[in-house]
C-alpha cells in the first residue's frame, strides 16, 4: 500500500492530530515540546505548505514548509524552513518520509525558494541521517534552539 500525499492547511484536524503526536514525541525524548512559535498562516502559499501523508484513510506522516528571510535568527533570504516532518510509529520505514520530503522541497523550489533549512537534534539520530541521505548538509545554526548544544541544523540548496 502507498501513502497518499495531501496539501493540507496546518489547522486541519488530522493535521493538528499528527501536530500533537510529533510533540509529545519530543517530550518523550527531550522532556519539553518544541516551543518553536507557530502560526498556521506560516503554511498558507505561497510562503508555505503543510503536507498529509495517508495510508487506507488514516493519516500517518506530516510535514510543512514556510517562508524564512534574512533575520537576527540566523535565516538567509530564499530560505523555506521545514517544520513537524513526522510518520507514526507503525508506518516507520517504509519510505514516507522521503516522499513527504520531497514533496516540501520540490513545492519550495516551485515558490521560489532557494533553499530548504531545519533544525533538529542529536536525540533524533533516524532524522539526522535521513536528511544527510538526502544531501542536506550542516550549516550554521538558527532559529528558536541556535544556541542549544544538542542542535542540529541542515541546508539543502534547491534546484
Amino acid at each position: 500500500m502507498t501513502v497518499e500525499i495531501r496539501l493540507t492547511p496546518y489547522d486541519h484536524a488530522d493535521a493538528m492530530k499528527l501536530t500533537e503526536q510529533v510533540q509529545q514525541e519530543y517530550v518523550e525524548r527531550y522532556g519539553d515540546p518544541d516551543a518553536t512559535l507557530m502560526d498556521p498562516a506560516d503554511f498558507d502559499r505561497p510562503r508555505g505548505a503543510f503536507l498529509v501523508g495517508y495510508l487506507g484513510g488514516d493519516p500517518v506522516a506530516t510535514g510543512g514548509w514556510r517562508a524564512q528571510d534574512a533575520s537576527p535568527e540566523g535565516f538567509s533570504d530564499g530560505d523555506a524552513e521545514i517544520k513537524r516532518m513526522y510518520v507514526v510509529a507503525p508506518a516507520r520505514g517504509r519510505g514516507f518520509a522521503r516522499r513527504i520530503l520531497a514533496g516540501l522541497e520540490e513545492d519550495a523550489a516551485a515558490a521560489g525558494r532557494s533553499r530548504m533549512v531545519l533544525e533538529t537534534g542529536v536525540l533524533q539520530p533516524e532524522a539526522i541521517a535521513l536528511y544527510l541521505s538526502c544531501g542536506y548538509d550542516h550549516i550554521t545554526k538558527f532559529g528558536h534552539y541556535r544556541d542549544y548544544p544538542d542542535s542540529v541544523c541542515l541546508g539543502k540548496t534547491l534546484p
